[in-house]
């Protein structure tokens, strides 16, 4: 395989690789994501992502020898890998493993192809994986109602909407939902997953706190024992599992995945909260219970900032492509930023179009992939994206929302890097007891 001259690799590592580290593998540093948001890191890695291409061709592309990295950079090759998973193109990358050990080493994303025959199945079953809403979507509404309504009366006392306290009402939500009602001041159960994750960033080079990971997933077994009706923690210790299933490891990856998704819904506010899009959502909550508007607009801003910039498989055979021969254990990485904003091949790159979500896509369509895709799309994607949809509406059916920090502006491309944790709005207009009403009854 064609393999990188060393000033191309120190570039590609410097400008694409590392940069995305920094940030956080696992869990974001949110001086990283303001220096990213400055310097507008992932516009620099996308454009040195279009330098290799056009200097090497379709690719794959190594960047270096030793232990075997190759970056994509052809769409059908992102096609191939992930409908060749598990094999041979395997989810559970050596790095991954090494990170994901820290909190879930049990989890789905880190099993053996023996396990993962059990395990996938049961995730998809929980979470419904087929289906954009879900059984509990009644008993998730309310909760959603409730401490939507909660944040909204603190956001009426400040004048204006800021991340420190959506994340607190989100939380709220994350725990009720995934682990039941009585979780919704349980923030030490989060704060336990979120200490891990800061080590999970740091994959095998840190030690792994075994004490805190044991009180960790002891509270998670605890919160399925108590299966509290309308959690998925009930739904999980009802739904049968193979002895290899290691149901409690499962529910992290789904927090984790919710973590993500509030990044994402603040980041699709700061855009739907611009003039045209706001009235376009607030017309469909008349229309439509499912809000299929919102929801594309909350992939639409995960292609714009993917909350998973690199998608990592580690190669079971030998791999043959246009560039030649990759050995087995070799590591896949599929750069999302570069394929959601080359504008030499997406026309809307850097602006905002959720009407690419309103069609069925395939996979002769461009490949963007914010839940990643094939066999190992992640199975709570319909889950995330549900809770996210309706919580967008609850905050639009409230306020109007004008960005009073970020680098959205109407009438300008899109950055290439947003800061979640740094976003802030006015508010003003409408009745603060509108989202009480909740979605249209059919």
């Amino acid at each position: 395989m064609t393999t990188m001259t060393p000033p191309d690799a120190a570039r590609a590592l410097t400008r694409v690789l590392v940069p995305m580290a920094a940030g956080g593998a696992i869990i974001r540093r949110p001086r990283m994501m303001r220096l990213a948001e400055r310097l507008d890191l992932d516009s620099r890695a996308v454009r040195e992502m279009q330098r290799l291409r056009a200097r090497y061709g379709p690719g794959p592309v190594q960047v270096t020898p030793g232990r075997r990295v190759a970056l994509l950079l052809d769409p059908s090759d992102v096609h191939r890998v992930l409908n060749g998973s598990p094999e041979p193109f395997a989810p559970s990358s050596r790095e991954k493993r090494g990170a994901l050990g820290h909190f879930q080493p049990g989890g789905v994303l880190v099993s053996s192809p023996e396990q993962r025959r059990h395990r996938r199945p049961y995730n998809e079953e929980v979470l419904q994986a087929g289906r954009p809403v879900h059984d509990h979507s009644e008993q998730m509404t309310a909760v959603i109602d409730e401490e939507t309504a909660a944040l909204l009366g603190q956001v009426r006392f400040t004048g204006e909407l800021t991340w420190d306290a959506f994340a607190i009402a989100w939380w709220r939500i994350v725990r009720r939902i995934v682990l039941g009602d009585s979780a919704r001041d349980d923030e030490q159960v989060t704060d336990d997953l979120q200490r891990l994750r800061k080590d999970a960033n740091w994959s095998y080079l840190k030690p792994r706190r075994t004490g805190r990971r044991q009180r960790f997933l002891a509270q998670v077994q605890h919160y399925m024992d108590r299966a509290e009706p309308g959690s998925l923690a009930a739904l999980a210790a009802s739904t049968p599992a193979h002895p290899q299933t290691e149901p409690h490891q499962q529910l992290p990856q789904w927090l984790f995945a919710f973590d993500a998704g509030a990044w994402d819904t603040i980041r699709a506010l700061a855009r739907t909260a611009l003039p045209g899009v706001a009235e376009r959502a607030r017309a469909e909550r008349r229309r439509s219970p499912d809000l299929p508007f919102l929801r594309a607009c909350v992939l639409e801003s995960l292609r714009l900032w993917p909350t998973t910039p690199m998608i990592l498989r580690d190669t079971t055979e030998e791999t043959t492509w246009a560039s030649g021969d990759l050995s087995a254990g070799a590591s896949v990485v599929i750069f999302a930023p570069y394929f959601h904003r080359d504008d030499q091949s997406v026309p809307e790159a850097h602006h905002f179009a959720p009407e690419l979500w309103l069609r069925e896509r395939t996979d002769r369509d461009w490949p963007l992939v914010p839940f990643s895709g094939g066999p190992a799309m992640c199975p709570g994607r319909n889950v995330v994206l549900l809770v996210a949809s309706m919580v967008l509406d609850r905050l639009l059916a409230a306020y109007d929302y004008r960005p009073v920090t970020g680098a959205v502006r109407p009438g300008r491309p899109l950055p290439g890097s947003l800061n979640p944790f740094g976003l802030r709005f006015a508010i003003s207009g409408r009745s603060p007891d509108a989202q009480a009403s909740g979605p249209p009854k059919d």
